[in-house]
């Protein structure tokens, strides 16, 4: 039989007056005796009768009977209010309760339906209201990841429709022989094909560090050596663009406690990043100093720069400042400081940017424990 909670509350309130009363009746049978006999010895005494004639002595039976009597029947009478008390308090204290569980079950129902906006009114300090506060985070936080599905889906649709679109229309371009089966169109393919690839490379990857799927090979890391591989991995797209990659870093540094591959992937994203929105004859820089207990590392650029405005969301997936510009300059997949933000954080650092405003530059920073 499955009970409400009113009546689980009347019934707990019951059982606690049913073993009151049966505590008190089985102690007042123990005691009245005694008491009663006391009672009248002094009574007796001050009327100059003697004493010693207490319940069993004869003439005080049947006085201490009806004296029984009448404190059992006191005591039902007692127990009866009592258990009517009982039932309403039990009433109203079950309402009271009762009406936030209520919500509480109405909006968990409307969230497991995919509602994710429903809220319930989290007033009051008791453990209630903490419930209904954490209810709420819960479903703000499932309210976010929905929204994020459904963005990351639209975004992954978008950024792969672009180069699908533009292999689609080579490839007609060909069939129909409008376009000349040169080894520049088949390049072009070709390129397309790549970017595809890179996405999807990209997107694995954003994965694997959103669910946390990998493992930190930590150790002392030596910042000078790694930014300097990286300098040389981007030499030539930096030389194609004519951006100059400038080194800042002190003759000693303190070796850091990070992946040595992990950093190596940080870095290479900042800087392809600082790249991509840096125009021809601009410079990127790479600067750190040790602050504390940790490093901070600097990549500044002369590029596009950021607006105020964006700057809370430029970590997000598949965001671009401008996404015209970005198209032009092919801007990479989007997803790059994302990836820099989760393995940041995955060494116990953080990571942020700071602009000025457009058009004048932007900065990246992030901290890394030191060995």
């Amino acid at each position: 039989m499955k009970l409400t909670l009113g009546a689980k509350l009347f019934l707990s309130y019951l059982a606690v007056l049913l073993v009151g009363v049966v505590v008190l009746a089985a102690a007042a049978q123990v005691s009245l005796p005694g008491a009663y006999g006391r009672h009248m010895g002094q009574m007796m005494e001050m009327m100059g009768q003697g004493a010693g004639r207490g319940p069993g002595s004869g003439a005080l039976d049947a006085e201490f009977s009806n004296f029984r009597a009448g404190f059992f029947e006191a005591l039902a009478w007692a127990a009866l209010a009592a258990l009517s008390v009982a039932l309403v308090v039990s009433l109203f204290i079950s309402r009271s309760l009762s009406a936030p569980i209520r919500a509480m079950t109405r909006a968990s129902r409307r969230v497991a339906e995919g509602h994710y906006s429903e809220r319930v009114p989290a007033g009051g300090r008791d453990e209630l209201g903490q419930l209904a506060g954490s209810f709420n985070t819960m479903a703000e936080k499932l309210e976010q990841v929905e929204t994020m599905r459904r963005r990351l889906i639209g975004d992954v649709a978008h950024e792969l429709r672009t180069p699908l679109t533009a292999i689609k229309g080579s490839m007609e371009g060909l069939v129909d022989g409008i376009l000349p089966a040169t080894p520049d169109t088949f390049e072009q393919v070709a390129a397309e094909a790549e970017r595809l690839n890179h996405l999807v490379d990209d997107l694995q990857e954003l994965s694997r560090v959103e669910s946390g799927a990998f493992t930190l090979d930590l150790g002392p890391v030596s910042l000078p050596e790694l930014a300097e591989t990286a300098r040389k991995r981007l030499a030539a797209p930096y030389a194609a663009k004519g951006v100059s990659l400038t080194l800042d870093l002190p003759a000693a540094l303190l070796p850091l406690r990070a992946d040595t591959d992990r950093l190596l992937q940080v870095l290479t994203n900042l800087l392809n990043n600082a790249l991509q929105y840096t125009p021809a004859g601009g410079s990127v820089t790479l600067s750190a100093e040790v602050r504390g207990r940790e490093m901070l590392v600097r990549v500044s650029d002369t590029g596009i720069g950021i607006p105020p405005e964006h700057l809370p969301r430029i970590f997000d997936r598949f965001y671009r400042v401008d996404k015209s510009r970005s198209r032009q300059t092919g801007g990479g997949s989007g997803v790059g400081l994302t990836i820099c933000k989760y393995l940041v954080e995955a060494h116990g650092g953080r990571i942020w940017a700071e602009s000025p405003g457009e058009g004048q530059g932007s900065a990246f920073f992030f901290t890394i424990p030191l060995a």
